[in-house]
């Protein structure tokens, strides 16, 4: 997924969250394409939203 559809599954979420997130540690694993684009594999991201579920 790129990160602009990532923010459209979290609805309303900005791209700045996105970013904070990584910085943090706290967001969904990436790979880094060799243009510097982003992705999130549509597995880890279900899985990262699940693992929120549990904390809330």
């Amino acid at each position: 997924m790129t990160v602009p559809e990532v923010l459209a599954e979290l609805k309303g979420t900005s791209r700045r969250t996105f970013y904070r997130w990584r910085e943090l540690g706290t967001g969904p694993s990436v790979l880094k394409l060799p243009n510097g684009e982003l992705r999130v594999w549509r597995s880890v991201f279900v899985a990262w939203l699940q693992e929120r579920e549990e904390v809330a």
